[in-house]
């Protein structure tokens, strides 16, 4: 049957939707739940209902629906579908005509082979045919293609190629070099040294990236006859970082290549993947793997980022169990890290404390100074909580300390400027100014790249009491940060600048600052959503909602996830969607996200 609505075609036939003649690109599925809805446009559908008859007897969770139902719309218009609340869903397009065709080999109640062609009836024309026939070669070479980047590969393809910087020690002054292996080939960047890389990646990484899209950075340190590596292993959609340990400096070295082999690393590297993919490939590893201290902490940490905190801490309490019977004092730390991190989401203050208080001894009798700096962070954060400045001040104070005898510029940088902001909410107004003074000079007689400095106008605007003193501090981030659009500092003085701008009613100015950006990122689409709603362009608006929805997910931004979706179900023009993401808010609302947006939640009765 083929169906006709609005500048649509849709022949369920052979599952291909057309509009203006053209074939639009759409998911088998949904094309199963669009026959659905025309076929029966006069009854409601329920999720149940639809479950049924397109996925038939497969287990899959009621997104999927939501899913189609979304990528639907985004294809036929919002009002193409109507969600009737606690129901389901009905078509709602006048269907300009219906004309009778072949059965369907996508029918809905049987996942039945096409027949041989002569038990079929005749075909209306030979191009009818021949289109059925190049949509089964795309279906085809489609599925061959994704199943293919499934599958481990063989033969010479499946040398891993990673390009790396000289393993060096803490002073840099003796390096170590990978050799080629059966499964690994080394490419060394003799350009680049640890020291410099940890500082000017978000620079040097986009240039390099085309030609060695795996970069792997790390230094080496013995203590008491161990010898410890420090790594981070750079790909195109996140970093994978890790502590290792061996009786001698090639035991390590060795370790980090076995370690490398675990194919859960190059898909995490390679593909962009929402939190619950990644945490499901994460929990897969780790069943194949179970004693891999390195991928139980990353699991660990995907729980805490999902603001699954019982699971999270029940990751944390078993990778401690198994670091204390290997012996593996960095990852004992690492595991009361994070079981202090989900206490402090707990508000449980005292208890996480005390966890912090351990992982910071473990780390002293390893003389690991990156994890204790880390850890004194942390417990800034507690101090802050209990209203103790001088407790914070004297925490990243020796937060600063330990990262400048590690030699770490990142992490004492850091902590001093977060010193200046925790100084500046606690009132100190003369310590907001010295710390943040001391940090811009210490980016001085460091030399490290220009964007860096953008920090320092980006903690000014924090300090300026309205919006519009803001304003000229936000636009010298910008300024610094040009080379580095997508430097975190200068995406938050993007933001903050776009909705000065649009209540300001200043569209010129607001549409200006995303003139030239190229990145297609979920920050850069959550601009052009702000920009498109003060137009009051709907369509506009839907288009970069969906896609700004989808990209925080596909980067685990769930903070910019919940933000977007709050923001559809306050507009009018998507409450077709209001059922999808007021439920996603329901299930991944977390009590501080909650807590800042509670005015919000309440006009919608959320």
């Amino acid at each position: 049957m083929r169906y006709k609505f609005n500048n649509f075609e849709f022949d369920s036939t052979s599952c291909v939707l057309k509009k203006n003649g053209d074939d639009l690109a759409i998911r088998h599925n949904e094309a199963k739940v669009l026959k659905l809805l025309l076929e029966h446009s006069n009854q409601v559908f329920s999720k149940e209902d639809i479950l049924s008859h397109v996925w038939q007897n497969k287990v899959v969770s009621e997104q999927a629906v939501f899913q189609s139902i979304s990528n639907l719309r985004r294809l036929l218009g919002n009002h193409a579908i109507k969600t009737f609340s606690k129901r389901g869903y009905q078509w709602q397009l006048q269907i300009d005509s219906k004309h009778s065709d072949i059965e369907a080999h996508c029918n809905i109640s049987q996942n039945k082979p096409l027949q041989h062609a002569n038990t079929l009836s005749k075909p209306k024309s030979r191009n009818h045919w021949i289109t059925i026939a190049l949509t089964g070669i795309a279906l085809l070479v489609f599925t061959i293609i994704n199943n293919s980047t499934d599958q481990p590969q063989t033969d010479e393809s499946s040398v891993i190629n990673i390009s790396y910087i000289a393993i060096s020690n803490q002073r840099g002054t003796e390096t170590f070099k990978l050799n080629d292996t059966e499964l690994f080939n080394f490419t060394e960047l003799p350009q680049l040294n640890t020291a410099h890389f940890q500082v000017s990646s978000e620079f040097e990484y986009p240039l390099l990236a085309k030609e060695h899209p795996l970069i792997l950075s790390g230094t080496i340190r013995t203590h008491h006859n161990l010898t410890y590596i420090d790594f981070i292993l750079k790909g195109p959609f996140a970093d994978w970082q890790g502590q290792l340990s061996g009786v001698n400096q090639q035991a390590a070295l060795n370790q980090l290549q076995q370690h490398l082999q675990q194919p859960v690393i190059l898909k995490l590297l390679n593909k962009a993947q929402t939190l619950e993919l990644k945490q499901a490939n994460l929990s897969i590893a780790h069943q194949q793997a179970p004693h891999d201290l390195i991928i139980l902490g990353h699991l660990a940490n995907t729980y805490i980022m999902m603001g699954e905190l019982d699971k999270a801490m029940v990751m944390a309490n078993k990778l401690e169990k198994i670091a204390i019977s290997q012996n593996k004092t960095h990852h004992v730390g690492n595991a009361l890290l994070f079981q202090s991190e989900v206490l402090i989401r707990k508000e449980l203050f005292d208890l996480s404390k005390y966890k912090l208080s351990n992982a910071i001894k473990q780390y002293q009798s390893i003389n690991d100074l990156h994890r204790q700096a880390d850890a004194w962070f942390t417990q800034s954060w507690i101090d802050h909580n209990q209203g103790n400045y001088q407790a914070i001040k004297q925490s990243l104070l020796n937060s600063v300390q330990l990262a400048f005898d590690a030699q770490d510029k990142r992490r004492e940088l850091s902590a001093l400027t977060y010193l200046s902001v925790l100084a500046h909410k606690h009132q100190q107004e003369d310590d907001k100014y010295l710390y943040l003074q001391q940090a811009e000079n210490k980016m001085k007689d460091y030399q490290i790249p220009n964007y860096h400095f953008a920090i320092v106008p980006y903690h000014y605007a924090i300090f300026a009491k309205s919006p519009q003193d803001k304003e000229p501090h936000l636009k010298q981030v910008l300024e610094l940060a040009k080379l580095t659009p997508d430097f975190w500092a200068a995406q938050s003085s993007r933001q903050q600048l776009m909705e000065y701008y649009i209540n300001q009613n200043n569209l010129a100015e607001a549409q200006n600052l995303i003139n030239g950006i190229t990145t297609d990122n979920a920050k850069n689409s959550y601009l052009k959503t702000l920009l498109a709603q003060a137009l009051k362009n709907d369509d506009a608006f839907t288009t970069h909602a969906q896609r700004t929805f989808e990209q925080a997910e596909l980067a685990g931004d769930l903070y910019l996830s919940l933000d977007m979706a709050l923001l559809i179900c306050s507009s009018q023009s998507m409450q077709d969607n209001y059922d999808f993401y007021s439920q996603y808010i329901d299930k991944k609302g977390t009590d501080y996200w909650r807590r800042n947006n509670e005015k919000k939640l309440l006009a919608l009765n959320l």
